[in-house]
């Protein structure tokens, strides 16, 4: 399906290299602010640059068809297009036989009977992501308002890693990745991540790695039991975002190495509050939120599109057929889907209020 969220739905529509991809979002109360700033500066930070990302770079700027008047929302479906200006068919022509590894070219070309669009991955291209980040970046917007905020920074390219997140030091964080396209908390490490890219991207290949994200300000009993848990929610979300391949809340499998007494987190009083003293648990339990941070980490494999000769096959003669992919393509999209994973993220979140509290809880006083 190409529609998700329950109260605030999403629908996604475009390929990579059709005249433009867009979105549907439905179930936005009225009277929110749409900041174009703020969703240009999400934009910017998923935008390729430099060396160390694709060379197809496109302007990404949306163009709201529906649903705003006079800068706010009306409460009808906000329905928005992204043009797609730097196309280049011809150099998936080679292609339309042949899947690429890893790639969704031959389950797509199943799924779809043939009939699917494969230039650049069609509907399954990471360009569809430049959708989600102003969908959600609207998302964002709106749990600001509630003193909700939510930060993404890359927590490992290879064997190379940032600092964590530190419960105690989220504000000052949160507003170190504001507005950095490469997001990290160390710029050493963030000197040595890019080194580590190019080099890749120098010998034809790529580089995969672990990003962590926070939701910082929700307060307890947001969620619910089993099917749809918080912690099933975020990963329903985080796994539409191409690449995810792994996701662990809180200590996450670093639990399999503790016993009960050092995995479980003790309940205190803190400033007047219950919280707990440890968060191995990332902030939920039961599926539930539970007021600490949320905290998790999603993996993103290496980039499949890479310059190297792999095998293959015609799909059509069942031929075995050795494959070099031309065309632009990243290295390494750790760093840009780390707004991506924080517009999908922020669009469960403020489902997730708008289901338990309503769309008037959000609406401004006139």
């Amino acid at each position: 399906m190409d529609t998700f969220g329950k109260m605030l739905r999403l629908t996604v529509f475009g390929e990579s290299h059709g005249p433009a991809i867009g979105g549907v979002l439905d179930g936005l109360p009225s009277g929110i602010v749409i900041d174009m700033d703020a969703i240009g500066r999400q934009m910017t930070r998923r935008r390729a640059s430099g060396g160390i990302s694709t060379p197809r770079k496109e302007a990404d700027i949306p163009e709201i068809l529906s649903g705003v008047y006079n800068g706010r929302t009306t409460g009808t479906p906000l329905a928005f297009a992204i043009r797609n200006t730097n196309v280049r068919r011809k150099d998936y022509d080679a292609l339309q036989d042949v899947p690429r590894p890893s790639h969704a070219d031959y389950s797509g070309h199943v799924r779809y009977k043939g009939y699917e669009d494969r230039s650049g991955g069609g509907h399954f291209s990471g360009r569809l992501t430049a959708v989600l980040t102003a969908a959600g970046a609207i998302a964002e917007e709106m749990l600001k308002e509630k003193g909700i905020r939510i930060g993404t920074h890359i927590r490992r390219i290879g064997k190379i890693e940032d600092e964590p997140f530190k419960e105690d030091r989220l504000d000052e964080q949160l507003q170190i990745l504001a507005d950095k396209t490469f997001p990290v908390l160390s710029d050493y490490a963030g000197m040595q991540m890019q080194q580590r890219i190019l080099e890749a991207a120098s010998q034809m290949d790529s580089v995969g790695g672990i990003v962590e994200t926070v939701i910082y300000g929700l307060d307890a009993g947001y969620g619910e039991p089993l099917f749809d848990s918080l912690e099933s929610r975020l990963a329903h979300a985080v796994f539409s975002v191409p690449a995810v391949k792994g996701i662990e809340f809180g200590a996450g499998f670093a639990l399999a190495d503790m016993t009960g007494s050092e995995a479980n987190d003790p309940f205190i009083v803190r400033d007047g509050k219950i919280c707990t003293e440890t968060n191995n648990s990332g902030g939920i339990n039961g599926g539930i939120s539970n007021g600490m941070p949320i905290l998790f980490r999603t993996v993103l494999r290496p980039t499949p599109s890479i310059g190297i000769v792999q095998k293959s096959v015609h799909m059509d003669s069942l031929r075995d057929t050795a494959l070099t992919i031309e065309g632009r393509h990243d290295p390494c999209i750790v760093h840009r889907a780390c707004p991506v994973i924080d517009a999908m993220t922020a669009l469960v979140i403020a489902d997730t209020l708008l289901e338990a509290e309503g769309r008037d809880s959000f609406v401004p006083e006139p």
